[in-house]
């Protein structure tokens, strides 16, 4: 199994279709252990979709924006584990006001809650598990690729750009710890994330036509298993590295049709 004996911690997990309940998922069944955190009122949600998985972890409450709480879950780890092999980075937010085609109007507060939230908090969590991770290991965050300007996702796209240049600059500065730390650009899912953003449905409609592997919004299995080899040792020679998983949409030009 890819990851016997790997301990791992996975955020972000809120319902069955999250592309992280995908990941857990397919961590338990490649053979690692793993805990959850979420924070506030999401707390319940992930305890009880965690009963869904093949076995059921334990879930520590965990703010990403929190130094005090990351390191009160690093220490946890440790008490438990004595290591951490890796993490799942499934964290992003943006406010309403920063989303919808306000691009030009978004205040700054709401531009730095996207900013810190879904791109800096990679940084602040890497940061916050590095005594943990004493032995090397693997970082993996979830993206949407941050390479155009995309209808409606404003400054959830600057945040995703921001997310995908501090994976570069960790990987940089990690590297020497024996830490990998990559991104999964994942095509769109329908998960309770995904649908808060309004016009959600404008740029999934057409990716299945234009996906040459088409695509399943429905179904992040595709991208669980990538994060899953990405955590693994068979992607001990990767870092820095954007890794799409959106049946080949990205790779295709604009539709003539």
């Amino acid at each position: 199994m890819l990851l016997e004996g790997k301990k791992l911690l996975i955020t972000g997990v809120l319902t069955p279709q999250s592309i992280a309940f995908a990941a857990a998922k397919a961590a338990q069944e490649q053979g690692a252990e793993i805990i959850l955190t979420n924070f506030g009122r999401t707390v319940s949600l992930t305890q009880k979709t965690a009963k869904r998985l093949p076995t059921t972890p334990d879930v520590l409450e965990m703010d990403a924006n929190s130094d005090e709480q990351i390191a009160a879950v690093c220490e946890e780890v440790r008490r438990r584990w004595g290591r951490l092999d890796g993490f799942l980075h499934a964290i992003a937010f943006a406010p309403q006001d920063a989303l919808g085609g306000n691009f030009l109007h978004t205040p700054w507060k709401s531009v730095a809650t996207a900013v810190q939230t879904s791109a800096f908090s990679l940084k602040a969590l890497a940061v916050g598990m590095l005594p943990s991770m004493g032995e090397g290991g693997a970082i993996v965050s979830l993206d949407f690729d941050a390479t155009v300007a995309w209808p409606i996702y404003d400054w959830m796209g600057v945040a995703k750009a921001g997310l995908e240049a501090v994976t570069r600059y960790l990987a940089r500065d990690l590297g020497p710890k024996g830490i990998r730390v990559n991104a999964v650009s994942a095509g769109p899912i329908k998960t309770m994330a995904g649908k808060g953003i309004p016009g959600f449905d404008q740029i999934s409609g057409s990716w299945a036509r234009r996906a040459p592997l088409g695509w399943d919004v429905e179904d992040p299995t595709p991208v669980g298993d990538a994060v899953t080899f990405l955590l693994s040792d068979l992607s001990s020679g990767i870092t820095g590295e954007l890794v799409h998983v959106d049946g080949g949409f990205h790779a295709m030009g604009t539709d003539l049709v």
